[in-house]
């Protein structure tokens, strides 16, 4: 139902008189006397009984004055709403991503946006970027920072920032300050690996087999965080990302000779739905901190 017919008889209704209303309102009394009428002919009923002292509600006519200021005042609060959220005073952005995301470099990005717009909440989700990418896809997540490739057509794909991964070891351990390290003196050592299957063990496992070594995975681990202090509590080697190495003071990166593993991250969204302008905004801020 158009809300100016609404409206219009509601001032009408406040004021008693149609004459008084259209002033109100700013039109001439015939046009405010055909939306009465319209609203009259839409609903089927009689609202106002019209006599030489003004207009006076039928008891019908107070019955819809009664639900139309229930609607336009809802229509106004929605309203209200989306504004809030379009001047970022509101809103939840809904965002996933794996492990390096989630631990090193969605943090940092939520704090600086929510120091501007403290109103904005965050539901995060750490997941593989397989996962992340199929919950974007869905529609449960609006946002994921995932390791590229994603070859879901219906995801749009915003280049982030190249990750390095390295070699980790506690700081006594054989390997951790010897000058020169080769590929081939990974084949007899024991690794913490990422969950078999994940993007970043594909790109882990590659590089090394490329290499001609087949490493001897003794744990797996989906944290950052665990996977560094499993590497300090027993001394085993792993493959992180070099954000996560300050997190655990005595562990330390290994430089390998003729290895260099990078992987690309990126923010996928869906492509036929538009971004909330808080989530609009975080991307924006996400890309500046990573620039």
């Amino acid at each position: 139902m158009d809300l100016v017919l609404l409206r219009s008889f509601l001032t009408v209704a406040e004021t008693g008189a149609i004459t008084e209303a259209a002033e109100r309102i700013g039109v001439t009394q015939p046009a405010l006397s055909r939306r009465l009428q319209q609203l009259e002919e839409h609903l089927g009923v009689a609202l106002l009984a019209r006599g030489r002292k003004g207009a006076t509600l039928t008891e019908m006519g107070r019955l819809v004055q009664a639900e139309a200021q229930v609607i336009v005042t809802r229509y106004e609060q929605m309203r209200e709403m989306v504004a809030s959220q379009q001047r970022l005073e509101g809103g939840t952005v809904r965002i996933g991503g794996g492990a390096t995301a989630v631990s090193f470099i969605l943090p940092e990005a939520i704090a600086a946006f929510q120091a501007a717009h403290p109103q904005v909440r965050f539901q995060m989700r750490e997941a593989g970027s397989a996962e992340i990418a199929e919950d974007v896809a869905a529609g449960h997540l609006e946002l994921g920072v995932v390791t590229l490739p994603v070859r879901d057509r219906e995801l749009r794909i915003t280049p982030l920032t190249t990750d390095r991964v390295v070699l980790v070891a506690r700081d006594d351990h054989p390997l951790a300050h010897r000058r020169r390290v080769r590929i081939q003196d990974l084949a007899d050592q024991a690794f913490v690996a990422f969950e078999a299957g994940s993007a970043l063990r594909q790109i882990i496992d590659s590089k090394l087999r490329d290499g001609g070594v087949e490493v001897n995975v003794v744990m797996e681990l989906r944290s950052i965080p665990a996977i560094l202090r499993m590497v300090s509590t027993t001394g085993n080697l792993a493959f992180v990302s070099q954000l996560g190495i300050p997190q655990q003071p005595d562990v330390v990166e290994v430089r390998v000779q003729g290895l260099r593993i990078e992987r690309r991250l990126a923010i996928v969204a869906r492509r036929a739905t538009p971004l909330s302008p808080a989530a609009q905004a975080f991307v924006q801020r996400l890309q500046s901190l990573q620039a």
